[in-house]
């Protein structure tokens, strides 16, 4: 009898985690512009759940975090959509509007991604970190409770990982919020006639996922922060001074948002085009291999078959029609309404083409860093400027048309970012599947489910929040609210949209990081020649656009996961060592993400930015403590990761 994988309760169970996971990111990304990727908490919760359910086993396990991680990612969307608030255009987010803009392209973008699996999933060697975590949570799971066979107790042992990793990271999270430990360090400095400054962020999550990515990426990250932070923003801070009313740290900061972001988002471009052309050959071939292995008459591997073409095809198609519904009923009610057709015409291959392209970028990225730590926001950024552009080619901008021009530009973005939020978090449930042995085919059904699980609730969050809170610089949305939601990415988009259509923007930034970007692809090139450590160019993009705080502790965890890789090795068993080390790192991710979505919880309820603080936010000792903490936890967990090894080595005998 075959386990069961593609149920109904799995399906429900997954869309009720969903509900809490998007509500939580959907408050999170407004707030402070970074969201969390919910597959691995959605993995531990499931497991839990159906470990009461006698029959359940690790691929229905796999198909509930697959549904849940599907639709909290695509609460991602609020990086576009809220600027039709900001701008002025919307005064709240009708819900059908926004629930087809997050279904059409959230089905494209698991649509885009099908035959790409070969290419980036089955036959590539990118490191999946949250993929590889979410599927040791799940193998652990399945060990404890008896579903395969465990004669060494390394199930059980994995399972004490997990949960130590969890605690220390939960536990460090709570004391942070707590505010009696800070949860990072930060100073800014005159050099020279310039000035630069540090953010350094003290995340277990993020250190966990510095140990999953591994060596190379972490360097490529310390690259791309020594490039922003050494060398652009003294460069540019001496070359525009501050002005009077602005602090030396207020300064430097703007400086880093509005310029020095702009050449990490053309090192991105560069290094984006460069990866597709690299993949241009393997995804040809995953089509082919789709298409070969669908007209296979009763294949016996199911872990290998994907949706079958025609479905692919029926799918697309509807999607297309829904997005081209979309742009032209958008079009008809504003003044562009005699050019409807010609802005449609030109939105839905836009959608199509730039659509396809970011899947297989966005993809790419959560392979090499992970879905939680990919500068989705830069693609959004990439988007914006490319879809304003060609509007404003297509019908000149006038006093009178320029505002729409810019509102149907974010809303067909908004249809492509949707696709892109997707494609950022899919391959990484499909490579999930890979390591348990789940059917690629219904893990794409599972995602499409989740799609319209998370399509479903963002409308009425978006509202509820719009109504509660208001956005920073939005018009008649609860212009008395003490403290309205900052929503970054939304701001940035909608100004760099009106910079476009208005002829604006400036481009320069863009220009240097584009040819920033060509010198590292020569030299990761000259360096795989030489078969030293790569340098992925795609990685330094990351790291001049991503803030200090959200880089740092990725790349200590690089550097530490190398050097208990060296300690291990000479173990008569690095095999099981590596995957202690592993499972420590899924449980860090797996502890702080739990905690992100019970905070998002208080927050909203208490209606605080702490609201478990017990000590003022200028505490004196909280820095010092955050340090000595984020030290303390590591040398604890890798003494620990250390010590066990050697216990394994030593039962085994010489």
């Amino acid at each position: 009898m075959k386990p069961k994988e593609l149920t109904l309760r799995g399906l429900i169970l997954g869309a009720l985690i969903t509900t809490v996971f998007t509500a939580a990111n959907v408050y999170l990304g407004l707030k402070v512009g970074l969201t969390f990727a919910s597959s691995i908490p959605a993995a531990v919760i499931s497991m839990a759940i159906l470990s009461a359910v006698k029959d359940s086993t690790i691929l229905e396990n796999n198909i509930v975090q697959t549904v849940a991680s599907a639709a909290g990612t695509l609460s991602a969307i609020i990086f576009v959509l809220p600027g039709l608030v900001i701008i002025g255009w919307w005064t709240g987010f009708p819900f059908w509007e926004s629930f087809f803009i997050c279904l059409s392209g959230g089905v494209l973008g698991v649509l885009f991604t099908i035959p790409l699996r070969r290419a980036l999933v089955t036959t590539s060697d990118l490191p999946y970190p949250e993929g590889v975590a979410a599927a040791e949570v799940l193998k652990v799971g399945s060990g404890t409770r008896g579903e395969t066979k465990d004669d060494t107790g390394e199930a059980r042992e994995g399972l004490v990982a997990v949960i130590l990793g969890s605690i220390a990271s939960a536990g460090f999270a709570i004391v942070t919020a707590t505010r009696i430990a800070a949860a990072e360090l930060n100073g800014f400095f005159q050099v020279g006639a310039g000035s630069t400054g540090y953010n350094l962020g003290w995340s277990l999550a993020l250190l966990g996922a510095g140990h999953l990515v591994g060596l190379s990426v972490g360097m490529a990250m310390l690259v791309g922060q020594v490039i922003s932070w050494v060398i652009a923003v003294p460069i540019l801070t001496a070359m525009r001074p501050a002005t009077v009313d602005q602090t030396l740290a207020a300064h430097t900061i703007a400086i880093w948002r509005t310029q020095v972001r702009f050449i990490g988002a053309g090192v991105i471009a560069v290094a984006a085009v460069y990866t597709l052309g690299r993949l241009a050959k393997p995804v040809v071939g995953g089509l082919v291999s789709t298409l070969r292995a669908s007209r296979a008459v009763a294949t016996d591997d199911e872990r290998d078959r994907d949706l079958e073409p025609a479905w692919i095809y029926v799918l697309t198609a509807a999607c297309l029609a829904i997005a081209a519904w979309l742009a032209f009923t958008f079009a008809r009610s504003t003044v562009l309404a005699p050019d409807a057709l010609k802005l449609t015409l030109i939105s839905v291959p836009f959608v199509l083409i730039i659509g396809f392209v970011i899947a297989g970028v966005c993809g790419y990225m959560a392979g090499l860093i992970g879905a939680s730590n990919s500068p989705i926001s830069g693609v959004g950024i990439l988007s914006i400027v490319v879809c304003a552009s060609v509007f404003a080619l297509a019908v000149t901008p006038t006093p009178q048309t320029s505002q729409a021009l810019v509102a149907i530009a974010l809303f067909v973005t908004a249809i492509v970012f949707a696709c892109a939020t997707i494609s950022n978090d899919n391959l990484q449930d499909l490579k999930t599947g890979q390591l348990v042995g789940a059917s690629p085919r219904r893990q794409q059904i599972a995602l499409i489910v989740g799609v319209a699980a998370g399509a479903s609730v963002i409308p009425s969050v978006l509202n509820l929040l719009a109504r509660a809170y208001g956005f920073a610089g939005a018009p008649n949305v609860n212009v008395v609210a003490a403290n309205p939601l900052p929503a970054p990415q939304a701001t940035l988009i909608s100004a760099l949209a009106q910079g476009v259509i208005g002829g604006k923007l400036e481009w320069k930034m863009l220009g240097i990081g584009a040819l920033i970007g060509v010198g590292l692809v020569l030299l990761d090139e000259i360096l795989g020649v030489l078969k030293k450590l790569r340098i992925p160019p795609l990685a330094v993009g990351i790291g001049i656009y991503l803030p200090m705080s959200a880089t740092f502790a990725v790349i200590v965890g690089a550097i530490i996961s190398h050097w208990y890789d060296g300690r291990t090795r000479t173990m008569p068993n690095p095999g099981r060592a590596e995957r202690l080390g592993t499972l420590v790192a899924s449980g860090l991710i797996v502890g702080e993400s739990i905690w992100g979505v019970i905070n998002a919880g208080l927050i909203v309820g208490f209606a605080k930015d702490a609201p478990i603080a017990l000590v003022p936010e200028d505490f004196k000792l909280a820095p010092w403590l955050g340090v000595l903490g984020f030290v303390g936890v590591i040398i604890w967990l890798y003494g620990w990761m250390l010590r066990r090894s050697r216990a394994v080595t030593n039962a085994a005998g010489p």
